[in-house]
């Protein structure tokens, strides 16, 4: 058993706000927010816009709200949507789109976490009176179980074009679009400019403790804003959660390369074990996936027991996430503790 508190890799939600975010959040000029009243929340959604090149925006408390208001205010009940099938929308948001918007999910499977606009076209459904309408096409950047891809520009372009091409409106899951943008060496705005909508959060590698914006025309925010409203999602004075956003857009953008390189020094130390298989995308980030000779959740419990934290996803998937709070020191003592908890394991 190692000493010490131990190096949390389970999720990039875990990071903390800083005694200057918390400043912010204590000096937060305040308002009644449904009644669009609330200033910081207004500066946070234009901002936002702004960031996006979206007409509007529009403050939510989760990821997962920010993707089910995208749904419902872009489909009828009965539509379908076609994502991937590793999307996080279709994993781990509960059947919000099934349950909440009444669409059905058409799969894909693009390796690279993208579909092609050949893809696209295959999946589209014709005309035809057994059929549901296709009605939107969901991507997701970075791709959290797809080695948390960053997907460039021109791979969003293609797919989106061809949705559109064939009547289809296109929603992002940006949970990590900054991510993306950093990895990718571009503006958030590039990343999803052939997109009619995005949701990115504030509250992973950026720091902030609560909350997302959706982003999109005017006329959708204003369809999805009855939805937040619907869904219980419309808050009072949340200038004290927008003014953490706000920070963490001013402040922590840049340093998630430091995330990055960070788990870089862990996928290469997973890597360096035999029958280990890193799931390494064209653009990494901030995500570590490695398939494992051994069931992940012995992993888990071994590295537990040295101090370090990391998370089962699934069979032989095992994740870390590097973060705001994961140092460079921090980074180097995990790796070697993960190689060598692995090296006993699989011998």
């Amino acid at each position: 058993m190692s000493s010490g508190p131990a190096i949390d890799l389970r999720s990039d939600t875990f990071t903390v706000p800083d005694q200057a975010m918390r400043q912010a959040m204590a000096g937060a000029d305040v308002g009644d927010d449904v009644w669009g009243e609330d200033p910081t929340v207004n500066a946070l959604e234009a901002h936002v816009a702004e960031l996006l090149g979206k007409q509007a925006g529009m403050f939510v408390p989760s990821g997962t709200m920010g993707n089910l208001v995208a749904v419902c205010a872009q489909t009828q009940h009965g539509d379908e949507i076609v994502l991937d099938r590793e999307n996080h929308m279709v994993v781990y948001e509960v059947g919000g789109a099934a349950a909440v918007a009444g669409v059905q999910m058409r799969f894909l499977d693009p390796p690279r976490g993208v579909p092609s606009a050949a893809e696209v076209v295959a999946a589209v459904r014709t005309e035809n009176i057994h059929y549901p309408i296709s009605r939107l096409l969901c991507l997701e950047n970075t791709h959290n179980r797809r080695g948390g891809a960053a997907i460039a520009p021109s791979l969003i372009d293609a797919a989106a074009e061809a949705a559109h091409a064939h009547g289809l409106r296109v929603h992002c899951d940006g949970a990590r679009l900054f991510n993306a943008a950093v990895a990718c060496d571009v503006a958030p705005a590039r990343l999803v400019e052939r997109c009619d909508s995005v949701s990115v959060c504030l509250s992973k590698g950026l720091g902030a403790p609560v909350g997302s914006v959706f982003a999109s025309d005017a006329a959708t925010v204003a369809v999805a804003r009855r939805w937040r409203k619907r869904l219980g999602g419309g808050m009072r004075q949340a200038g004290v959660l927008a003014a953490a956003g706000l920070y963490a857009l001013r402040n922590n953008v840049e340093r998630l390369r430091e995330d990055h390189d960070n788990a870089r020094v862990i996928a290469d130390a997973l890597g360096g074990v035999p029958g280990v298989r890193l799931l390494l995308p064209e653009v990494p980030t901030n995500i570590v996936l490695a398939e494992c000779p051994i069931p992940a959740a012995q992993v888990v419990e071994r590295a537990a027991s040295v101090g370090v934290l990391v998370t089962d996803m699934g069979g032989p998937l095992l994740r870390a996430m590097t973060y705001l709070g994961v140092s460079r020191e921090d980074a180097d003592e995990a790796a070697q503790r993960l190689h060598g908890v692995l090296v006993q394991l699989a011998a």
